[in-house]
This record gives C-alpha cells, sequence and structure tokens, in this order.
C-alpha cells in the first residue's frame, strides 16, 4: 500500500520536519505540504523536508499558477530538485476565490491558464529554449540559465489538484497526475475516474496510466468521539472558507451560510468552536477517514476501491505520529 503524508499549518514547522523523518522510517511514500490561505508558504518547508530525508518525496499540494512568474515557477522547483534529485513533485492548482479575488487576482478562464502553465514549465524543465505566446503567458527565449550543475532535463513531475469537472477532465490530458481532492464522498472519484479517462484519451493515453493520489482528512484515535470531534473543528473552517470543497462534498447550503454567518475571514479558534456543532457526524463519516485506527483503515480503502492510487493522509487533530503509526508500511 502506497502513503503519504499532509501537512499544512496546524504544527509548528520544526516539528513537521520531525513527522517527515518519521514518516520515511514507517515506510511513507511522500510528504505534500499545503499552499492554501495566507498561512504558510510551501516552497520553504518543502525545502526544509528534502534536506532531512533521503527517500521520501516531496510534493506541493497544492501552489497555485497565478502567483508565480513561470520563469520563477520553473527555478524554483529546479533548485528543489538539485537539493533532492528525483524526489521532487510539483502539485499545481487553480486557487479558490474569495481569497483569490481578495488579493486582486482575477481567475478567468482558469482552464487555460492552466494549460499554458503546464505546458511552459514542462518545457523549461525539460531544459529547452522557450518562447510561448498565450493568452496568459507570454515568454520570448526563456531558459532554465544552468552555468554551474546537472543541466540534463529533470525529473520533477507536474500534478493538477483537480475538484471541478472541467479541470479534472483538463488534469487527464495534460498532467502527469492528478491530486484528488479532500472532503469528499468515496463515490466522488467514480466519476472523476470517468473525466480523467475522458480527458486522458485526448492524449492517447489511458486514466490507468495517470497517478491519482488523494487528500483525505483522518483522525485517528482510540475514541471514536475525540477522533470525529477533532474532525470537527477543520471541516468547520474548510466548509465556510473553501466553497468548492462543500459543493464537491454535496453539503447542504444551509449549513454552509450559518456556519459562514459565525466565521470570519480569516476565522479565529473562538469563532470556529462555536460553530463546530452545525457539522454533523453523518458528514464526518461520509467524507473524512475518521475514528478509530479500524475505523480509518476501512474508509481510506474506500477511497482506493475507487480510484486512489495513494492516499494522502491530512492529521485532523491528535498526535501525528499515532496516525503514522496506524498507517506504517515498514
Amino acid at each position: 500500500m502506497r502513503v503519504a503524508l499532509y501537512l499544512q499549518d496546524a504544527h509548528d514547522l520544526r516539528e513537521g520536519l520531525d513527522y517527515v523523518k518519521y514518516a520515511e522510517m514507517k515506510g511513507f511514500e511522500a510528504v505534500w505540504q499545503a499552499e492554501s490561505r495566507l498561512v504558510r508558504d510551501a516552497i520553504v518547508p518543502m525545502a526544509a523536508y528534502a534536506a532531512v530525508t533521503s527517500k521520501l518525496k516531496i510534493g506541493s499540494g497544492v501552489i497555485n499558477n497565478w502567483t508565480r512568474n513561470i520563469g520563477l515557477l520553473a527555478s524554483t522547483f529546479l533548485t528543489l530538485d538539485d537539493l533532492a534529485p528525483n524526489r521532487i513533485i510539483c502539485g499545481i492548482g487553480a486557487w479558490w476565490d474569495p481569497l483569490a479575488r481578495n488579493v486582486g487576482i482575477d481567475r478567468k478562464k482558469p482552464l487555460t491558464a492552466m494549460r499554458e502553465t503546464i505546458i511552459v514549465l514542462r518545457r523549461l524543465l525539460n531544459m529547452e529554449n522557450v518562447t510561448y505566446e498565450g493568452e496568459f503567458l507570454h515568454v520570448n527565449g526563456i531558459e532554465l540559465d544552468i552555468v554551474h550543475g546537472r543541466r540534463e532535463p529533470r525529473n520533477v513531475p507536474l500534478y493538477v489538484g483537480a475538484t471541478g469537472d472541467q479541470m479534472m477532465e483538463l488534469a487527464g490530458e495534460i498532467s502527469d497526475g492528478v491530486v484528488l481532492n479532500y472532503c469528499v464522498e468515496p463515490g466522488y472519484n467514480l466519476k472523476a475516474m470517468d473525466l480523467l479517462d475522458k480527458g486522458a484519451k485526448k492524449a492517447g493515453r489511458r486514466v490507468e496510466n495517470l497517478d491519482r493520489p488523494q487528500l483525505i482528512v483522518c483522525s485517528v484515535n482510540n475514541d471514536h468521539d475525540k477522533a470525529f470531534d477533532a474532525t470537527r473543528e477543520l471541516l468547520t473552517q474548510y466548509l465556510a472558507q473553501q466553497p468548492h470543497i462543500a459543493k464537491a462534498s454535496n453539503v447542504s447550503p444551509d449549513v454552509v451560510a450559518e456556519i459562514q454567518s459565525i466565521l470570519g475571514w480569516p476565522a479565529t479558534l473562538e469563532q470556529i468552536k462555536r460553530a463546530k456543532h452545525l457539522v454533523p457526524e453523518e458528514l464526518i463519516h461520509r467524507i473524512t477517514a475518521s475514528g478509530t485506527p479500524t475505523e480509518a483503515h476501512a474508509k481510506v480503502e474506500e477511497y482506493m476501491k475507487n480510484g486512489c492510487t495513494c492516499p494522502i493522509l491530512y492529521p485532523a487533530g491528535g498526535d501525528v505520529r499515532t496516525l503514522i503509526d496506524a498507517f506504517a508500511q515498514a
């Protein structure tokens, strides 16, 4: 069983270094670092994880394709690959509103923007001299200008973080893999597989040849109720602040609206605790892998039966080492 760890901002960064070393020791395949809200950049932790591990793959889960110039994006992942050759994965997504809008970004034509990003980024990492005149990207004779060090093409696979139908189909066509989103029920994957296969066929390939890791919210505790309560706090925040996830989760708009009426932007821990009772237990069971180790394993297996190739476990709360132990492969 392939398994990966997902880290965001809930832990001190130095604690994160200990977690990734422990995950590597326990046979985990990868660690993915989040970059979503305006809280923790993904690149700095990725570099730190690369420096303290020797086998673990390290992915961005996911950065957006709007806020980094394409040349800087390519040189960033070149640098990471210098630090951990053949262990870096670039996960990239279309971001989301209202955050993008609040920082002045108009996410018009997200499919076109993503296609152009993948095309140019792949060519740059392949050490090509690139001229490209697109709708969003305009580059003239640029290349990764390496004077010292390895000049060969870099093995940095490009994964698209997709949630919506059109982005899912595009990911099947242009990416090396897709990062399936969290807070969805396992049945969501069946539709995703059809969309990925549709896109893959446009490029003359099949969905079976596309890697499909999936973020899965996971709270493990020998006490079922404590595990569920930890997940409830996380879902309260995400359902209110990331509407694309709430939509994909088939969460009642009335529930989302009531949570949003309590949470500000950014949400405080006090607001989250006031609103968390609105998240029903049925929803936690349906869209996360929470509970005892046996319950969490069973839910993860549902996602894998429906197309996930590697669960990326997002610790919703509690002891991260307990979660790693529960899914240890070595």
